[in-house]
């Protein structure tokens, strides 16, 4: 179990790229720290660099307690592209009256989410915002966030071969090796695809997959 934090204490959900640099940066300011993250490997390479750092699923309200989350007043939920563990966690972090809670958002739709859970402050990093301008620039989509690993989220106007058809029968996934994630009708906010969603001529859809197969997939729109 982590020490207690003193008033200044902080916790950091996930150790990614936006979460490390995050936890870092507020260990060198003299903050205490407790950094929490599922993947082994990750907590491993940030032992001896922030003040603590646990390997704990941060979706557990349970483990969460037993690591004293509940006696922070101030949390950032900084997981990457798992948006159900997101929600999750920050919904975790309300229920156990953590007083305030920044959180990474990675679409507009998923940091509504997130505020009507609870979080306090919703954020959605831009250091990649050169790369993503220069996406919007050469290609299709309507819009574009890259992460780490090469896996990006594109907003695309559906190609007209599938306009009419459901998801399940337009076999997008098998065909381009991409993910129909949400789905935006005119009017309508974001609602998440299923496969007997129809795919309409003016509907937005939000594509998840590897960059290169997400952009060939918005170019054909």
């Amino acid at each position: 179990m982590a020490d207690r934090p003193q008033d200044n204490g902080i916790l950091v959900l996930g150790l990614g790229r936006f979460g490390g640099a995050i936890a870092e940066t507020l260990v060198k300011l003299g903050h205490e720290v407790l950094a929490v993250d599922i993947d082994h490997k990750i907590v491993q390479s940030y032992a001896g660099r922030l003040t603590h750092v646990v390997e704990a699923d941060t979706t557990d309200e349970e483990a969460l307690r037993q690591l004293g989350a509940d006696e922070f007043d101030c949390a950032v939920v900084a997981i990457g592209t798992d948006i159900e563990a997101s929600i999750l966690t920050t919904s975790v972090l309300v229920d156990l009256g953590v007083e305030t809670i920044w959180a990474k958002a990675i679409t507009g739709a998923h940091g509504r989410i997130l505020e009507r859970v609870g979080a306090t402050r919703v954020v959605r990093p831009e250091h990649e915002m050169g790369e993503r301008v220069a996406h919007l620039v050469v290609d299709r989509a309507l819009n574009y966030i890259e992460f780490e690993d090469g896996f990006a989220l594109v907003e695309t106007k559906p190609p007209r071969q599938y306009v009419g058809m459901t998801l399940g029968e337009a076999g997008i996934r098998k065909a381009h090796g991409v993910t129909v994630v949400c789905i935006k009708r005119r009017g309508e906010d974001f609602t998440y695809a299923t496969a007997d969603t129809v795919i309409g001529a003016d509907d937005l859809l939000i594509v998840a997959g590897k960059t290169q197969l997400a952009e060939r997939f918005a170019a054909r729109a």
